[in-house]
């Protein structure tokens, strides 16, 4: 055992590298009225770190950013270019079973889009409920064949 053996204890390296976020999408609604609000909205969503696609669609007044972010952050960068912002509201209306229940349906939604609430989709079914359960491991009195 030479001081060799030991040189490995007193040169240890730390890394510093930070947990990479998750590739997510974030959908914005955003107030837009003219090319300058767009291109504002733009270039400040795209400085920041991890962003890899901006898009932005006044018609709808949505933006649509991808990359390695975290969505409040983004919101908060929207925020600051003083124009009002909030989380995509919206979900396609053909994924919702009744579109037509209290605060679904919105005026302003884009076509085929209805408020996303909970009214919308309806309750489990407990009888379905019962009969997943019928056959359960955790129900140890449910089948005397198992």
């Amino acid at each position: 055992m030479g001081a060799l053996d030991y040189l490995p204890n007193f040169c240890t390296v730390i890394s510093t590298r930070r947990k990479r976020k998750p590739m997510q999408t974030v959908e914005i609604k955003v107030k837009m009225d003219c090319d300058g609000c767009e291109r504002k909205i733009k270039n400040a969503v795209k400085s920041m770190r991890g962003v890899k696609s901006v898009e932005v669609n006044r018609k709808q007044s949505k933006v649509t950013v991808s990359g390695f972010v975290e969505a409040n952050k983004v919101l908060k960068r929207v925020n600051r270019t003083g124009k009002k912002a909030e989380f995509w509201p919206y979900i396609p209306q053909h994924l919702v079973h009744y579109p037509f229940v209290s605060g679904a349906y919105d005026k302003r939604a884009p076509a085929g889009h209805v408020r996303n609430v909970v009214h919308a989709f309806p309750a489990a079914n407990v009888a379905e409920e019962n009969m997943a359960s019928l056959f359960s491991d955790d129900n140890v009195n449910a089948c005397s064949i198992m």
